[in-house]
């Protein structure tokens, strides 16, 4: 008997008894019945109705509710987020301006009964409690994205420009307060804490929202981008340590009891800072360069993380700066942040925080701003709101020595609010001090200054456009870009082979994108640190000089093309992958039966189906008609600085232009080996070729054919084949997968001047 038969045998037996057993228990217990209270039945509802009954119950429980909600929310947060992506915005507006469609802005006017039933008041309180655990886990990563070795290094101009972004919106706010406190908020609130949380609200940053933009528009390890990122990072510290002593002030009443708060707060962020991140950074040396981190430091943080939150609860300055000062605490190491930082941000991005958008929205209602003079105030906001922060921000940059356009480009990042600012409008409105007509303007304004922020860097960039010219006399422009990080190396290798020691006088960009704009700073940086690490090594052997160019993008074939063509790039040096195409195989006999299976088999065992070549991948295709440079592409699996031949085709009069690199080739391969075909004999090509092989009698080989088609590739095993792209096209149609002969490495060079037909054959 084999295994599984014998397996189903006992199974079947096991079923068989034990169904046989559990009848046995069940009937012998039915005479209990007589010894418990009858149960009064409904003879007249039908097993279907009682049924209907119980769903109807079970569509009333908490639980269930609570499940609707989410899939709710969840799937509309979804849609506004893709959509305003698709809009070159960020999916976080999306998702905010979901939560409002389906508050009583526009799911409860316009259909009560649906909203009645998925958000009834009394159900409100659950997603409310889940939403602020999320918040309490987004502010922690918020916290981990802190990098004070940044701020420190710009500590100067970002203290100026971040808290020039603070008092002068802060300012002004208490100054607009004036002016509807008589009208919208006496009754609710006293003024000092309604001016106060006015004033907050226009003086916060959206960090994460401006760290976004920053990597998005390849500005990370830019000046401007690190400068932006660290007055951003300086302006959430000193923002949220502000909100808290706001908090103090208006639970207390008035400033001089609220100094009891401010000083547990003082005594808080001491023992923070001196007692728990010195402890953490000594536990997290264990865990700087590891891949996993144990899952029981992992629950000591998260215990870490709900006690900070937990204590400032108590003191009266809200959970969320507890986290966020959790967060701030955590070991410096970059690495460690990142892995903490991946356990934690896709849950809290993808799940709980549309959950606090959508519980923003029901708390919003747009349709009271429903009157000439309320639709007044929200402009006046707006308009406040833009003047201090952006204002503010791009005059103290101008003043600490920075461009027009760096200054004005600050200043609109800078003005970005995004999702920091509902977290603060919420807990105004949640201490009763902000009334519902003023906490909605506050949410529009929001919306708005973080709406603006990508149009308006777009303009700023296009009035401020100067045509790049290279400069006579300046460094040619040199620029690879590698998707694998071990790529790097290789590609910088081949600038090295086609340049020798003149390679170290160039001006080389490196650059590397990330597919997807999903990635935080920290997670980025890590990212981008590890990618460029085997590239900066290589060229620092050689004292080549690189130019670095990261970012996060959902079109790298675009980002490629944007660098090459803006920077004036004259060669761009990629790597590429090999594609099949295609032949018109033989055509399989329609037969039945086993004589049909026969066929294929037979037609396989023939290679039929077997592909006629290889041609380069379609992105590849792209950059190509795209560029205007000379476009080379790398093709290979060994390390270049290990092959000591090479191959060489010229076919035409434009390949001749391969020659141009063959004196600086010598320094470093032991032989270069021309194939000149017979259509260009005689011709300056052919006297060129000449003039290398009187030169380099030792080192230089020429070998004529008629044809390409004479050419194998088995003639040119182990070495590295240069071509121009038209030639490098044909000669791999010629190869064939049956020939059993491995690819050999390949250098194509599509020069400037060419062109590349679009209905090039791609698989």
């Amino acid at each position: 008997m084999t295994k599984n038969r014998k397996s189903l045998s006992i199974y079947v037996i096991m079923i068989i008894l034990f169904s046989f057993l559990i009848f046995v228990a069940l009937k012998s217990g039915i005479h209990l019945n007589k010894l418990s209270i009858p149960v009064e039945t409904n003879v007249t509802t039908t097993p279907f109705q009682m049924f209907g009954h119980i769903i109807k119950d079970n569509l009333r429980s908490s639980l269930m509710v609570l499940l609707i909600q989410i899939i709710v929310i969840l799937f509309v947060c979804r849609i506004f987020s893709s959509l305003f992506n698709y809009m070159g915005q960020p999916g976080v507006i999306g998702e905010i301006v979901a939560g409002i469609i389906l508050g009583p802005s526009f799911l409860g006017h316009f259909f009560p009964g649906a909203f009645s039933f998925i958000f009834s008041k009394a159900s409100l309180e659950n997603v409310h409690m889940i939403s602020q655990i999320g918040l309490i886990l987004f502010m922690f990563v918020i916290g981990l994205e802190v990098d004070f070795k940044m701020l420190k290094n710009k500590i100067n101009e970002t203290l100026v420009i971040s808290h020039a972004g603070i008092l002068v919106p802060f300012f002004l706010g208490i100054v607009v307060s004036h002016y509807v406190y008589q009208q919208y908020a006496a009754q609710l609130t006293s003024f000092l804490p309604f001016a106060l949380f006015i004033g907050i609200s226009m003086s916060i940053t959206a960090f994460p929202v401006l760290a976004r933009i920053v990597q998005e528009r390849g500005l990370t390890y830019t000046p401007l981008g690190v400068l932006s990122i660290a007055s951003a990072a300086n302006d959430d510290v000193t923002a949220w340590c502000l909100l808290a002593v706001v908090i103090a002030v208006a639970k207390a009443g008035t400033f001089v009891s609220s100094l009891f708060a401010i000083g547990f707060t003082l005594l808080y962020i001491l023992f923070m800072f001196f007692v728990v991140r010195p402890f953490f950074r000594k536990v997290g040396k264990m865990y700087a360069n590891s891949e996993v981190v144990n899952k029981n430091f992992v629950g000591f943080i998260f215990l870490t993380l709900i006690a900070s939150s937990a204590l400032t609860e108590v003191i009266g300055i809200h959970a969320l700066f507890g986290a966020f000062i959790a967060g701030v605490v955590m070991p410096p190491s970059l690495g460690f942040r990142h892995i903490m930082m991946e356990k934690v941000e896709d849950v809290t991005l993808a799940f709980f925080l549309p959950l606090f958008f959508a519980y923003t929205g029901l708390n919003t209602n747009i349709l009271l701003i429903n009157s000439g003079a309320m639709w007044g105030v929200c402009a006046m906001f707006i308009a406040i709101a833009i003047i201090g922060k952006f204002g503010g921000c791009a005059v103290a940059s101008r003043l600490m020595g920075e461009t027009m356009h760096d200054s004005l480009t600050i200043g609109i990042l800078m003005n970005t609010r995004g999702l920091m600012e509902l977290v603060a409008l919420n807990i105004g409105y949640e201490m009763g001090i902000l009334p519902q007509p003023i906490f909605a303007v506050l949410v529009v304004m929001a919306l708005v200054t973080t709406f603006m922020t990508t149009p308006a860097l777009h303009l700023i960039t296009k009035f401020f456009a100067k045509k790049k010219t290279i400069v006579k006399g300046h460094p040619q422009n040199l620029m690879l870009s590698f998707g694998l990080s071990e790529s790097g190396p290789n590609l910088l290798s081949v600038y090295r082979l086609l340049f020798g020691d003149k390679v170290q006088k160039k001006h080389i960009i490196a650059t590397h994108f990330t597919q997807g704009t999903d990635l935080n700073m920290v997670t980025a940086e890590h990212y981008a640190r590890d990618s460029f690490r085997p590239v900066i090594d290589e060229a620092s052997k050689y004292g080549i000089q690189l130019n670095k160019h990261y970012k996060l993008t959902d079109n790298i074939v675009d980002e490629i093309v944007t660098v090459a063509n803006n920077e004036n790039v004259e060669y761009l040096l990629i790597g590429s992958a090999y594609g099949l195409m295609e032949t018109d195989a033989k055509k399989v006999p329609a037969k039945k039966g086993t004589n049909y299976f026969s066929s294929i088999l037979k037609s396989i065992r023939e290679k039929s189906f077997a592909f006629s070549g290889i041609i380069l991948t379609e992105k590849t295709q792209e950059i190509l008609r795209r560029a205007e440079c000379t476009v080379i592409i790398l093709i290979s699996k060994r390390k270049v600085s290990k092959i000591s031949n090479i191959s060489i085709i010229i076919d035409s009069e434009t390949d001749c232009k391969l020659l141009d690199f063959v004196e600086d080739i010598l320094q470093s391969v032991q032989a270069v080996r021309i194939y000149q075909l017979r259509d260009i004999k005689d011709s300056e090509c052919s006297k060129r070729i000449d003039k290398l092989l009187v030169d380099n009698p030792e080192k230089v080989g020429l070998h004529q054919y008629r044809l390409l088609s004479e050419l194998v590739f088995t003639r040119m095993s182990g070495h590295l084949i240069m071509s121009s792209y038209d030639v490098c096209r044909e000669m791999l149609k010629l190869y064939k997968p049956s020939d059993k002969l491995q690819l050999p490495s390949y250098l194509s060079v599509r020069f400037k001047d060419s062109s590349v037909s679009s209905k090039d054959k791609i698989v």
